[in-house]
């Protein structure tokens, strides 16, 4: 089940994603619960001051009041993991997708292409996610990771150190065999001795990755390209 919230002032608009968003989430056979808003402080209050939760945002950017690009900025904190997607008629905006978490930015001239394959791509990441976990096991514990939950792999003599949202766990592997049990394409090496998940990727400047947790890590010269390709790939097109 893929909880999403839809926000634009425009009653018809909202309508109109709802619709799409229900079409192709019905024939993808994907479960979900949708819901609208019209004013986007009221979409702010409900996740700042009500604890809603949403996998997935559709907003406008230019609407009264707050923005969507203010919305974005402000629930960082409280959905640090969501998925936005920009529905907007203002495509002269140079957006920073990866500082500002976007997933995707669909213009409302070519929604039924675009908003389509961006819903299908962002509910199938999130269905994904929600089933997968790295698991450490030895003679003495084992120990499950939320893929979602971790920020990087990092290599530490003979073992890897896996840093995630709850602290570090180390497990006597080298960094390729512990790349080969995630076998997914959101974790990328960055350099020989770190694996990154894209998705806590928040910013690319210059060599280095600016982590959601506010760590900074290198990367390569060797990986650099390769880097920016994987994280454009993962992420789609944006305008």
């Amino acid at each position: 089940m893929v909880k999403i919230a839809i926000c634009d002032d425009e009653e018809k608009s909202v309508v109109l994603h709802e619709k799409t968003v229900k079409e192709c989430l019905q024939l993808a056979g994907i479960g979900y619960e949708i819901t609208t808003y019209t004013q986007s402080q009221n979409l702010l209050y409900d996740i700042t001051d009500d604890a809603f939760f949403y996998d997935l945002i559709l907003l406008d950017i230019e609407m009264p009041g707050i923005s969507g690009m203010e919305i974005s900025q402000q629930i960082k904190g409280y959905l640090p993991n969501v998925r936005i997607i920009f529905v907007t008629s203002h495509t002269e905006y140079a957006i920073d997708a990866f500082e500002l978490s976007i997933f995707r930015y669909v213009p409302k001239n070519n929604l039924e292409v675009k908003l389509t394959a961006a819903v299908i791509d962002a509910a199938k990441l999130i269905e994904l996610e929600a089933g997968q976990e790295y698991t450490i096991q030895t003679a003495n514990r084992m120990e499950k990771i939320p893929y979602k939950d971790i920020f990087y792999i990092q290599r530490d003599g003979k073992n890897a150190s896996i840093v995630s949202s709850v602290g570090t766990s180390k497990v006597r592997k080298s960094l390729q065999q512990v790349f080969e049990e995630l076998n997914t394409p959101e974790f990328i090496f960055i350099d020989r001795g770190y694996i990154v998940n894209i998705i806590q990727i928040m910013k690319i400047s210059d060599s280095t990755a600016i982590l959601k947790n506010g760590e900074q890590l290198p990367i390569s010269r060797s990986h650099l390209q390769e880097v920016k390709q994987k994280i454009n790939e993962f992420w789609g097109a944006h305008i």
